[in-house]
């Protein structure tokens, strides 16, 4: 009884310590993650990445939830070491089961593709629901898309406008704080010649060269690399003290981009700029004296904000009006947000459509998203859900996961092949229809271990098909070579020629060309050698590429077409043609090519005479 009492006595004693313990552990693995993730975004050495590895392990081992998530999404992709697909779903399940959103969403996306798991859509659908209802914006997006598609759900567009208008209006307010770009999205499919040259990345002997002119005092490439810097754009890591060193340099030379560009840093401030209204207006007057847009917009905001100056709607009006006259998206979108608003102007909504619409087609991102709230509901225009669906969706690709294009791409480069599909994969599956079209490329044209090979041509024909139904007119093309060829579906002749005649609807030479090759053999379609006839023709008329397949095959078929005619003439006893025929059809393009070979001989002996 006495040692009952003891017990009951210690019991607050000990629950305490065990708090203190719990809490001490927490804060000890809280350590641990910081300290690996500050050692990853300074990384120098391998040996800093295997000290950083350790540390965010240690952190996962003693239940820090963000650790632990951080671990599986590096297995999964590929972070920092070697991929583990198999571990990462494991730390995933159980993450999961702990009511972690990011998890959930891991878990449907593997379910989905069939990674690491058994295939299985409808769990799939189910993480997905229960990571959106938390909040998780990535499940969201994928919702939305499968809605819009109908992909394992009924199509239901207010279902998908719910969802995607969600993740824009977070992704507008990011916008609003950031101007930032796209991020660069490249098609692998190029040809190798042309991904080295890619205009989407700046080559570094061409850098360099940029460097040596800006130094010379051209500023024009000054202003040029000031910006690439000051977003971190063309494969360049964002740096503002690089970009303000050569905005300076231009402003100092009297360019008025240079000046305006040291305002829009001034006025948002940043680790190498420290933010000063005062300084601000300054650069922004003066080059709003000399007529650049970027000044007039900058000097309408400090009015309409009222930063430096006093808040004065008519003074912002006036600089944006003239702003907007020189065609400056962002100063479109400030007079629609003003009309839309009725803030110093009366409120106009026809007026702020016109706006929105200037600056969605100057590329202001900010912009399609008023679009998309004004087909919504209904203000200004009549209410559309397919058209703010679309303008939503727009603007959910603007996202940050969007970087994973990069890692993707540069993963590919460094010959990383299945961590760059899964990052594709993982964008394809939340409707980016270039990661769609990646994923089918890497899929067909490598070597995949984390599929079966029964998997692959399945996998590959579902990509090409969501492209294609997003208007991709070379994934049309693909549709239609896997329904005439077989691969992963049965062979489908009239499926093909639907695909095909899709595909030349959207000026695609190659399915002419193929439309042509089946109107020439009845495959699909009744046989018609004057609709073949004018496919080929069609094709070589839309593109050069197409010019000397499409002469080729029109010399076959011709000369195919002149000897039926002669055994319509009773000919083909004293002939023999129907042999010549049938040999002719298998072996056209070796007769075809055998002719060339001898016509250039002779060409060539003559020229010698």
């Amino acid at each position: 009884m006495r040692a009952l009492l003891v017990a009951l006595a210690l019991t607050p004693f000990w629950v305490a310590v065990q708090t203190q313990e719990q809490a001490a552990k927490k804060d000890k693995s809280q350590q641990f993650f910081k300290r690996s993730l500050k050692i990853l975004k300074h990384l120098k050495s391998d040996r800093d990445k295997d000290e950083a590895y350790k540390l965010l392990a240690r952190a996962a081992e003693m239940g820090n939830r963000k650790a632990m998530e951080t671990l599986a999404a590096n297995m999964l992709f590929g972070y920092n070491g070697p991929q583990n697909i198999k571990a990462a779903v494991s730390l995933y399940e159980i993450l999961a089961e702990e009511g972690s959103h990011k998890s959930q969403t891991a878990l449907g996306f593997l379910l989905s593709y069939g990674i690491g798991v058994e295939h299985n859509q409808a769990k799939a659908l189910l993480y997905y629901t229960f990571a959106s209802i938390g909040g998780n914006l990535i499940s969201r997006t994928i919702l939305g898309y499968r809605f819009w598609l109908g992909i394992n759900v009924p199509r239901n567009c207010e279902a998908a406008l719910i969802n995607y208008r969600k993740v824009a209006r977070f992704i507008a307010k990011q916008l609003e704080k950031n101007e930032e770009l796209p991020v660069e999205k490249v098609r692998l499919m190029e040809k190798p010649e042309n991904q080295s040259s890619n205009t989407e990345f700046l080559d570094w002997d061409v850098y360099q060269y940029y460097r040596f002119l800006a130094e010379r005092g051209d500023t024009q490439i000054q202003v040029f690399l000031g910006q690439l810097h000051l977003l971190g754009r063309k494969g360049l890591k964002r740096d503002h003290a690089k970009a303000f060193y050569y905005f300076l340099k231009a402003a100092d030379a009297g360019d008025a981009n240079g000046m305006a560009f040291l305002g829009k840093m001034y006025l948002e401030g940043s680790t190498a700029v420290a933010q000063d209204n005062a300084t601000a207006l300054r650069y922004f007057r003066t080059a709003a004296e000399k007529g650049n847009p970027l000044g007039l917009c900058g000097l309408g905001l400090l009015y309409f904000r009222g930063r430096g100056v006093q808040v004065n709607y008519t003074e912002a009006f006036k600089y944006f009006q003239k702003a907007a006259e020189k065609g400056f998206s962002r100063a479109q979108l400030h007079l629609g947000v003003m009309y839309h608003t009725g803030t110093g102007v009366r409120k106009d909504h026809k007026l702020a459509f016109q706006y929105f619409y200037l600056a969605t087609q100057n590329g202001e991102p900010l912009a399609v998203y008023h679009l998309a709230e004004m087909y919504t509901t209904g203000s200004g225009v009549r209410r559309s859900c397919q058209t703010a669906v679309e303008l939503y969706r727009t603007v959910c690709e603007l996202g940050r996961w969007s970087e994973k294009f990069l890692t993707a791409y540069f993963a590919y480069q460094a010959g990383q092949t299945e961590p760059s599909l899964v990052h594709y994969l993982f964008l394809a599956e939340m409707g980016y229809e270039i990661a769609q079209i990646n994923s089918a490329y890497i899929i067909e044209s490598e070597k995949i271990k984390i599929f079966h090979q029964n998997q692959i041509y399945p996998l590959a024909l579902l990509l090409w098909n969501r492209a294609a139904t997003q208007g991709n007119a070379f994934a049309r093309v693909k549709m239609g070579d896997y329904h005439y060829y077989g691969f992963g579906t049965e062979r489908d002749y009239i499926a093909a020629v639907v695909h095909y005649t899709l595909a030349a609807d959207q000026y695609s030479a190659q399915a002419m060309f193929n439309l042509g090759y089946m109107c020439e053999h009845g495959l699909g379609v009744h046989k018609d050698i004057h609709l073949a006839r004018r496919w080929y023709n069609l094709a070589a008329k839309t593109s050069p590429d197409a010019l000397i397949p499409a002469f080729l095959a029109s010399v076959k078929l011709e000369a195919t077409h002149l000897l039926s005619e002669l055994q319509l003439l009773n000919l083909a006893e004293n002939w023999k043609l129907p042999g010549l025929d049938r040999m002719l059809r298998l072996h056209w393009d070796l007769f075809l090519m055998l002719f060339i070979v001898v016509l250039l001989i002779l060409l060539i002996n003559s020229r010698h005479n």
